[in-house]
């Protein structure tokens, strides 16, 4: 079973994550955990000192958590960026194509059920955070731009 998975070369950050608001009210910390409903665009200017932002999802139909790592990794973040909480096994794909490069649910995922669903599909359809290109780029590069 799977309690902690990582996509990131080197260790896992460690350090204790504070809340937004607590990390927006202090110079020291270098982890913040996103609350749903909490906006991510607040970290925006302290990207340069943030290794680690956890993004927490109460309800794995709770989609707000995907928002807000597209917004950190198209701003720039490079730290590592980690789903918590109600993370299914059918969402890692997903949550990888939006920045997401570790992974910490709340209950442990099967191990052949994430080698299945990481490997299931060669292509993707639709551009991403990942850099993948989409089936349709593939066909067609003339218009990947436009």
């Amino acid at each position: 079973m799977v309690e902690f998975l990582s996509f990131r070369d080197g260790e896992a950050a460690q350090e204790p994550s504070v809340t937004v608001e607590a990390f927006t009210g202090q110079s020291n910390s270098t982890a913040v955990r996103i609350e749903a409903g909490e906006d991510a665009r607040e970290l925006l200017p302290y990207l340069d000192r943030l290794s680690l932002v956890e993004i927490n999802f109460p309800a794995y139909g709770d989609g707000r958590g995907y928002s807000a790592a597209r917004i950190l990794r198209e701003s720039g973040y490079r730290g590592e960026l980690r789903a918590v909480g109600d993370v299914l096994v059918d969402q890692i794909v997903a949550m990888r194509r939006c920045g997401f490069d570790s992974f910490h649910p709340a209950k442990p995922l099967d191990d052949a059920a994430v080698d299945r669903a990481l490997h299931r599909y060669a292509d993707v359809y639709q551009k991403a955070i990942d850099g993948r290109t989409p089936i349709w780029a593939k066909r067609h590069p003339e218009k990947i731009n436009g």
